[in-house]
């Protein structure tokens, strides 16, 4: 007996039902294995690391090392005889120049790089107007405004002062040298304005950072400018310098 139409097109739906439905199981099961496998390799909170202030090593063997460093480049460095006289701020220019052609003054431009969450002044994108400075040399916190009364609470430091260099060399460059040295990025921070003006024109020997963890950041940048400008330096900085990278 041969079945009849209907039923054989019962039975290919119910083959045809069947099939979807496996189907759809599989996809199911497809998108679920996707979904646990992207949690694992991105989860939705990664921890973010705490904030560190500039220079300051991760590891000891990275401090230690930047230590060694700074210690070898210091002994390349000549001893002065005596500090030069006759030191005078224009000899270095007249304010903040652009000697790097990008349309903003360094100032501006250390700020932008030193500060976080920087705002700029409308219409331009040169003149920071507010930020956040983590400053390295007190450890504090400082909310930066551009304004008559606020703007010196973050000053520009230079690293190796530019009476300093004069006294150690400078004196013998050309203008543009001068110029140059003045407006270097390499020697430049962002810092909390007190303690910029308590530091004046000393050196290592005179003056550290309050905050002591960042005093071998200091003075591992202040050995690597000094070498790198060729300007000598006395007995009383390298002792202190070495003194500070002992612990390092």
């Amino acid at each position: 007996m041969t079945r009849s139409r209907t039923a054989i097109s019962r039975e290919q739906g119910q083959r045809i039902l069947l099939v979807v439905v496996v189907l759809l199981i599989l996809l199911t099961f497809a998108v679920a294995l996707a979904t646990m496998q992207a949690s694992t390799a991105r989860p939705d909170a990664v921890p973010t690391p705490s904030a560190t202030l500039i220079g300051t090593p991760t590891t000891p063997q990275q401090s230690s090392d930047a230590a060694a460093a700074a210690l070898a480049i210091l002994d390349t460095v000549p001893i002065a005889v005596g500090r030069a006289p006759g030191y005078e701020r224009d000899a270095f220019g007249s304010g903040w120049l652009d000697t790097d052609d990008n349309g903003c003054d360094t100032r501006n431009d250390i700020l932008a790089r030193d500060l976080r969450d920087e705002a700029f002044k409308p219409g331009s994108v040169c003149v920071v107007i507010s930020g956040v400075l983590d400053d390295p040399y007190t450890a504090t916190v400082i909310r930066f405004v551009r304004g008559a009364g606020t703007s010196d609470e973050v000053q520009i430091d230079h690293i190796v002062p530019l009476s300093w260099a004069w006294g150690n060399g400078a004196g013998d460059w050309t203008e543009d040298q001068r110029k140059a040295f003045a407006n270097d990025p390499r020697n430049l921070r962002a810092v909390e304005g007190t303690a910029n003006m308590s530091k004046g024109d000393s050196g290592p020997g005179e003056w550290m950072p309050a905050n002591a963890p960042f005093r071998c950041d200091y003075v591992e940048s202040f050995v690597t400018v000094v070498a790198g400008y060729e300007l000598s330096i006395p007995e009383v900085d390298r002792a202190a310098i070495r003194e500070v990278l002992a612990t390092c």
